[in-house]
């Protein structure tokens, strides 16, 4: 205790509260055993009681083997007999690649530092050593270590599951999302997701929210689209009593509604030109004034827009600020639309048949195989909130256990997924053929030579083949209807 008391009063080092103390856990690597002892003392007064020491690389790389990874910061000095403090973080770093690693270096290696911190190291603090300096740099380098943490933690839950913040999917594209959200999630920066209507804009938006520092915060969502344009600034901006005939009460709008936390604006495209400009004034200020007071408020909110329209494009034409575009378009997220990720559908398939039996009290034990062709090839244009839709339909209509294609009939499968009449396979081609025939005697008008000719066929055996299907290249002489070439591109001879 009398040696930390001196060295408190030599370094001017203020013990930190024990409740305070960091549960990182630290390697300190140094020849010299002098320096060991000091600086261990030194990080035992900032609150770091779990410092591990070495003074010999070998040695270090054998505990820190041994710990399997349980060591969030290594301290090392960069010049040591056997490994240099930058081979020894690059040993380590194959063990665990988020570990931090800060390097001693005298004046004449600095040099040396650098490159170590362009290999991988956090940062270099020069000897003798600043204790002010190196504590901040530790502080520093644990806290990306647990943000490291978290996000690996995340992204393992990505790799693992196919659902992630109510979000269904496998595939490449929407694991792209699932990334870009734990990405952005702990940052302050506006977000702008585009996507066409029914792909989970508003989910992404609250998964950003639920996964950042203001996840205590409230989450406002707001339908832009949804309000007229006469109460856009009362209900984004909110009014005092009394500012207008019928202003019985105060309201606080969406924006005070949202402070401390994320305020999410869908169809951020359908503002008109003068909302636009509110919207940008907010921004820039971080300041609202209600209808009716002349006070102006301070908000703090994290912005998420999402639209379906290209803004890009709407700047071009002039419907939409340039200045509010810039503002607003700091990190875009596109979402996949449902037909290019069609690996995801029957997975969404199963996962809402599922929530909704639960919900309707429904005992559905048999999805018929049509049923799941039709769910397969649809187009999906309303993507996956038709998808939920349709689901929830067959599952309301169903009056058994099996979910057959008849019951397709009231959807917007109808047209596109009912069963269509079955054929013996050497029909069709048949049928298929004698089509084929016909229209490139249409495009010949009846010239046998060019019609063998395009078909591949010789002449001798292409008669053989018209004869066959009962065509009378006559017939076709003089015809009017001309078919386009890239209408045989399809065609198998």
């Amino acid at each position: 205790m009398r040696i930390e008391k001196e060295m408190t009063n030599t370094f001017n080092i203020r013990p930190m509260d024990k409740n305070t103390t960091s549960k990182a856990r630290i390697l300190l690597v140094d020849d010299d055993e002098d320096i060991l002892v000091t600086t261990r003392m030194r990080l035992k007064l900032f609150g770091y009681e779990n410092v591990i020491t070495a003074s010999d690389s070998i040695d270090a790389l054998k505990i820190f083997t041994d710990q399997e990874g349980k060591i969030d910061l290594l301290l090392s000095d960069q010049k040591m007999s056997n490994m240099s403090g930058q081979e020894l973080m690059e040993k380590c770093l194959e063990i665990d690649p988020d570990l931090q690693t800060i390097i001693f270096t005298a004046y004449g290696t600095i040099e040396k530092a650098v490159e170590a911190v362009k290999a991988g190291a956090f940062s270099y603090v020069e000897k003798p050593i600043n204790h002010e300096d190196l504590a901040l740099k530790i502080e520093k380098a644990i806290e990306k270590r647990e943000l490291l943490k978290k996000v690996a933690n995340l992204e393992r839950i990505v790799g693992e599951q196919f659902q992630f913040a109510n979000m269904i999917g496998t595939s490449s594209q929407i694991k792209a999302v699932f990334r870009q959200i734990v990405q952005v999630a702990p940052i302050e920066s506006t977000i702008t997701i585009y996507g066409e209507s029914g792909t989970g804009k508003e989910l992404v938006a609250n998964a950003i929210h639920f996964h950042s520092p203001r996840s205590k915060g409230p989450f406002v969502a707001v339908n832009c689209a949804a309000i007229p344009e006469t109460l856009l600034e009362d209900e984004f901006f909110g009014h005092v009593k009394g500012a207008y005939t019928g202003a019985v009460t105060s309201k606080i709008g969406f924006f005070r509604q949202a402070h401390k936390g994320t305020l999410f604006l869908d169809e951020v495209g359908e503002m008109s030109e003068a909302m636009q400009a509110k919207l940008l004034r907010v921004i820039e200020t971080r300041e609202i004034k209600p209808l009716g007071n002349d006070h102006m408020h301070q908000v703090d909110v994290r912005l998420i827009v999402a639209t379906q329209r290209d803004l890009s494009k709407m700047v071009e034409e002039g419907r939409f600020r340039e200045d509010l575009y810039y503002r607003i378009h700091v990190v875009p997220i596109n979402i996949p639309p449902l037909r290019e990720r069609p690996e995801d559908i029957l997975l969404l398939m199963q996962h809402f048949f599922k929530k909704y039996q639960t919900k309707m009290g429904k005992d559905i034990k048999r999805i018929e195989g049509d049923v799941i062709d039709g769910f397969r090839t649809y187009s999906w244009p309303g993507n996956v909130r038709e998808l939920k839709n349709v689901v929830e339909y067959l599952v309301a209509v169903s009056t058994g256990n099996t979910i057959t294609s008849a019951m397709f009939a009231n959807t917007s499968l109808a047209d596109s997924c009912l069963p269509q009449k079955k054929v013996p396979l050497r029909q069709a081609k048949d049928e298929f053929i004698k089509k084929y025939l016909e229209n490139l005697f249409m495009i010949t008008k009846g010239n046998v030579s060019k019609a063998a000719k395009s078909a591949g066929y010789y002449r001798a055996d292409f008669y053989k083949l018209f004869q066959k299907y009962d065509l009378d290249p006559k017939n076709y002489r003089g015809a009017k209807k001309v078919i386009k070439t890239e209408d045989m591109s399809s065609a198998p001879y």
